[in-house]
């Protein structure tokens, strides 16, 4: 089934040209069972990301824009009075669903924002004490644009940054897959010949199957070494949670599955580290002046001891 996945994400790449990483974290992401917040400016192919993504695992996929008047019910849904029957009536919003783009997240109030935390958590939607589960899997694919160059936001709360497995930066491509781009889309627009590649319950089996992948004592060891020191530096006034611990361990769990590997090794604690913690994190004030949190993070990261071949399969 790996096959399968592989030519899934050869699809994607030939449709987001220069994203090769980003494709290959959101596989990661879905087969963790966790969502995507990407950071990037507009016009790079966000939206195209995640409905060819959507395409290939044959999902359904909805896309909300978000914006200062979206209301937590033109989200979730709403009972509404059917004049005929003289009875209410259940429609559901848009977040039941597999992938769902939440498209500039940041633009809504805090309340419209919160209404995606119960199905984030826990794969579920209460309308008016009804509660209604989502389908399996579902994914956030969320997107802001980098809090420099907004005006009018509302930043997310630490709570729901918590909920999402990742945070990605969606940087310009070189000028060479620029170039590929405009040769790409010069006739035709690419995405139409995207064909499925997954089925919806492959995802599920392939999901469960990630759990099984091998963490070792010393790996885990490891993994904490580097959570406990976002909560020592001195320039971090809150480290990351034990939500972010489990995080890390599946992320790289689904990370070393893809890679064929049937146990999660050090350097893939490594690398993954910087895409779960760093928005996991409150620098002080001191801190914000000197640094950013991706280079605290990898300050934390290149102070811990990578445990050698030998040790990690212990």
């Amino acid at each position: 089934m790996l096959e399968k996945i592989d030519v899934a994400k050869q699809s994607i790449k030939n449709i987001v040209i220069g994203q090769d990483q980003v494709v290959d974290l959101l596989f990661t992401a879905l087969l963790a069972n966790g969502h995507i917040l990407l950071e990037s400016y507009p016009g790079l192919g966000k939206t195209k990301l995640a409905k060819s993504f959507a395409k290939v695992i044959n999902g359904d996929f909805r896309r909300i824009q978000f914006t200062p008047d979206v209301l937590p019910s033109d989200i979730t849904g709403i009972q509404f009075l059917n004049p005929k029957t003289h009875e209410f009536e259940l429609r559901m919003g848009p977040i039941k669903t597999n992938i769902l783009l939440a498209d500039e997240i940041n633009r809504a109030t805090p309340r419209t924002q919160s209404s995606l935390l119960e199905a984030m958590e826990e794969q579920q939607i209460t309308i008016d004490g009804i509660t209604i589960n989502n389908p399996s899997p579902f994914l956030v694919v969320a997107t802001q644009n980098p809090i420099e160059s907004n005006q009018g936001t509302f930043p997310l709360p630490e709570a729901q940054l918590d909920r999402f497995l990742m945070k990605i930066n969606l940087d310009f491509p070189m000028p060479e897959q620029e170039l590929e781009v405009l040769n790409v889309y010069q006739s035709d627009d690419p995405f139409h010949h995207i064909i499925p590649v997954l089925s919806i319950q492959e995802v599920v089996e392939l999901q469960k199957k990630v759990t099984f992948v091998e963490v070792s004592k010393v790996v885990k060891n490891y993994l904490m070494a580097i959570i406990w020191g976002t909560r020592q530096h001195p320039e971090v006034e809150m480290g990351a949670s034990t939500r972010a611990a489990l995080s890390l361990m599946r992320v790289g769990q689904a990370y070393a599955f893809l890679q064929g590997r049937k146990f999660v090794t050090p350097q893939d604690i490594k690398e993954l580290a910087p895409f779960v913690l760093e928005h996991r994190i409150i620098l002080t004030l001191d801190g914000m002046m000197r640094k950013t949190k991706h280079e605290v993070i990898l300050e934390v990261i290149e102070q811990q001891q990578v445990p050698v071949e030998m040790e990690f399969g212990k």
